[in-house]
Formats: structure tokens, C-alpha cells, sequence
């Protein structure tokens, strides 16, 4: 075993503690480093998932914000006023995404004017709604009264025509009728009796014999009935005895005769006089009434 001098001991324990000092001085240090850099990297860390947090948080309410949007754009009204109104709220939102954007904008306060600016859309909903519910009843109201005009311009146009049907009918009516329309070639004898003849060299005049039907919604007094003669050649045979005879309008006719009617069934007969001699063949008569004939019959002389 080596033995060791007393001061040589000495100077390598001496030695030996120096290295020993330095030693756990170099430890510590890297223990300090070490603790250091964890503590950096947790901090990074953190930094990193606070940034990435905030990130995720801009992306939802920048979103949120184009959600609002576009609820905006869907809106329909024709209203001036609330359209000038959601323009002005549409900028604000347009505004407000350049702000979230903007990392200089506070997240929670946009967040804020994000919620108020949803609260004054929700608010345009109910309104436009209401007003969309108005002018569907509105509508309907109108339809309702557009349909009720329609049904009394219908009903009035077919009074009109009633109308118009009963002013027909009554005028008809006011129209005499007659039947029994019976004409007779007349010879007078040398006494001044009138005797029937059927041939047309004793002829001298025509009887024409009738019956005037009850109306009572014809015009009562005097009424004026006409005889037209037709010669079987299809001339209208002027009167012969008196000035030329004229139905209303200025119409020739061969005679006429006044009567007093007032309603009721009524006899009579008017005389026809040529102004020339009969000739054999048919002739036509007609019984006329303010300008209609009411009658019409053939008379026949050999």
C-alpha cells in the first residue's frame, strides 16, 4: 500500500473540494437552465393555446356576423324607411367583420355589438312579419271587396236586362191584338143597302171586319188603326173617296179609322174606297197598330 506525505495529502483533498465546488456549481447552473427553459416553453405554450383560443373565438363570431348578414339579405319589405334602416345596419355589420379581423379589436366587445346588432334583426323579423301579415289581410280584404263589386255590377247588368226585357215586353203589350180579320168586296144597291159580292166588276169598296183583343196594359183612348191593300199585282191601293191616308212616319196606307179603346175587347170595321176598278185576283189586306201589323188575311174576287 502506497503511503502518502502529510502535505501531499493535503493539497489533493484541497484539489479535490475545488473540483467538488465546481462541480455543483456547473449542476446548479444547468439546473437553472433547465428550469428556466421549462418555464419559457410553458409560457410559449400557454401563449400558443391563448393565441390559437382567441383565433377560434374571431373565425365563430366573424361567422356569427355572416349569418347576420345574410338574414339581412333574406329580408324582404317595400318599406322606404326600413329599407334605409337594415342598409345602415348591413354597414355596421360589414364594419364590424373588418373589426374582428383587426386583432386590435377586443373580442368580448365585439361580441357585444355582434348581440345587439342580432337583437335589432330578430327585431326586423317581427316587424316585417306583422307587416307582411297586414298586407296579406289587406289583400285579402281588397280581393274580398274586387269580388263584391264584380257580383254588383253582375246583379246590375242583369237588372238591365230584366229591365230592358220588361220595357220589350211592355212595349209589345202596348201593341194591340186582333183576330177575326174578315174583308168583303161591297156593292151598294140602288136603295143604299151594302150586299157581299165576290166578283170584282160589282165591286165598290172593301169591308174589313175585326176584334180587338183585351189589353189592359195598352194605352187607353183613341187609337187609330190602318187598312193596307195590297192589288194582286203587289201595289198598295191608294184611298179613293178622300186625301191620300198616312201611318206614323209618313207610310202610305189605303184607309184608317179612330177608335176609342179603353181596354177592352172591342168590334169594328173600316170601308176602304179604290181609286179605280177591282180586278179579279187575291188581294192582300193588312190590319195595322202604330206601325205593326196586328192581322192579315186575302180576299178573293173572281
Amino acid at each position: 500500500m502506497r503511503t502518502w506525505p502529510f502535505s501531499a495529502f493535503i493539497r489533493y483533498m484541497e484539489q479535490r473540494s475545488v473540483y467538488l465546488v465546481i462541480i455543483a456549481t456547473l449542476a446548479l447552473g444547468v439546473g437553472y437552465l433547465g428550469y428556466q427553459v421549462s418555464e419559457q416553453g410553458a409560457t410559449i405554450e400557454g401563449q400558443s393555446e391563448e393565441i390559437d383560443s382567441g383565433n377560434m373565438e374571431r373565425e365563430v363570431l366573424e361567422l356569427d356576423l355572416q349569418r347576420i348578414r345574410f338574414s339581412y339579405d333574406t329580408l324582404q319589405i317595400e318599406n322606404s324607411l326600413m329599407m334605409a334602416e337594415m342598409a345602415a345596419q348591413r354597414s355596421e355589420i360589414e364594419g364590424l367583420i373588418s373589426k374582428v379581423r383587426d386583432r386590435n379589436y377586443s373580442v368580448s366587445k365585439l361580441k357585444k355589438e355582434a348581440g345587439t346588432l342580432r337583437k335589432i334583426m330578430k327585431g326586423y323579423v317581427v316587424t316585417i312579419d306583422s307587416l307582411n301579415q297586414a298586407n296579406i289581410a289587406l289583400q285579402l280584404e281588397r280581393d274580398d271587396m274586387a269580388n263584391q263589386v264584380v257580383q254588383v255590377e253582375e246583379r246590375n247588368a242583369d237588372l238591365r236586362r230584366r229591365q230592358d226585357n220588361m220595357e220589350d215586353i211592355i212595349e209589345a203589350g202596348q201593341i194591340l191584338q186582333a183576330m177575326d180579320l174578315t174583308p168583303m168586296a161591297i156593292r151598294v144597291a140602288t136603295t143604299g143597302s151594302q150586299r157581299e159580292t165576290t166578283r170584282a166588276k160589282r165591286a165598290e169598296m172593301i169591308k174589313t171586319c175585326f176584334t180587338l183583343l183585351e189589353n189592359r196594359i195598352a194605352e187607353k183612348g183613341q187609337r187609330t188603326l190602318f187598312l193596307e191593300v195590297i192589288h194582286p199585282d203587289g201595289r198598295l191601293l191608294p184611298p179613293g173617296d178622300r186625301s191620300p191616308v198616312a201611318m206614323p212616319g209618313g207610310v202610305p196606307a189605303s184607309a184608317a179609322r179612330v177608335l176609342d179603346y179603353n181596354g177592352d175587347r172591342v168590334e169594328a170595321c173600316i170601308f176602304f174606297n179604290a181609286s179605280e176598278p177591282f180586278e179579279a185576283g187575291v188581294y192582300t189586306v193588312h190590319l195595322v197598330d202604330d206601325g205593326e201589323r196586328i192581322a192579315t188575311t186575302d180576299l178573293i174576287l173572281r
